[in-house]
């Protein structure tokens, strides 16, 4: 169980997904809160979905979250009934780039992306260079890049030429937060 904002979530037993740390979320929360109000965000690798709940009750308009697992997305949409946000909701049970391809093909542009893939998996610069192919992020958007080796993300997107400029970069502990514009 994770409490979020007095609301007790549910939360996934299950050794590929990982929560994304209290000090970490209240961290990204602080440094992105001028960001937020009327955003439309993209929860990639969604988990429970505390992370969408998070920018909807801070004012966000819209959260698409994305996971390939059942469980999981079984989750995040009993988390989101249960904070009364569902409405503001849009679920795909599916792989990554599934969804990136699908949210392209809609047209749908973002504010705020947030990528918190299961570590170990390599999977945060994939997703990076087909958001970046796809043009899934507006004019001043920011991608935030949750990893436990950032040394490595970056090292990759400099490798493939990605469009985006990293502008901050927190450690906590095994945690890292990568933000690009």
């Amino acid at each position: 169980m994770v409490v979020q904002g007095g609301t007790i979530l549910h939360s996934i037993d299950d050794q590929n997904t990982r929560p994304t740390l209290d000090r970490v979320k209240e961290s990204l929360f602080n440094i992105i809160q001028n960001n937020i109000v009327d955003a439309i965000i993209l929860d990639l690798f969604t988990g429970s979905g505390a992370v969408s709940i998070e920018f909807l009750s801070r004012g966000a308009k819209e959260a698409y979250l994305c996971d390939n697992s059942k469980k999981a997305m079984n989750m995040a949409k009993k988390n989101l009934e249960k904070t009364k946000l569902i409405e503001k909701a849009n679920f795909f049970n599916c792989d990554y780039q599934e969804c990136l391809n699908l949210l392209s093909l809609r047209n749908i542009k973002f504010d705020i992306i947030f990528l918190d893939p299961p570590y170990k998996q390599d999977l945060s610069v994939k997703a990076l260079k087909l958001i970046d192919s796809k043009q899934l992020l507006k004019k001043d958007g920011i991608v935030i890049i949750e990893t436990d080796e950032p040394e490595r993300d970056i090292r990759e997107m400099e490798l493939l030429h990605i469009n985006y400029k990293m502008y901050d970069l927190r450690k906590y502990g095994r945690a890292s937060l990568i933000f690009l514009k």
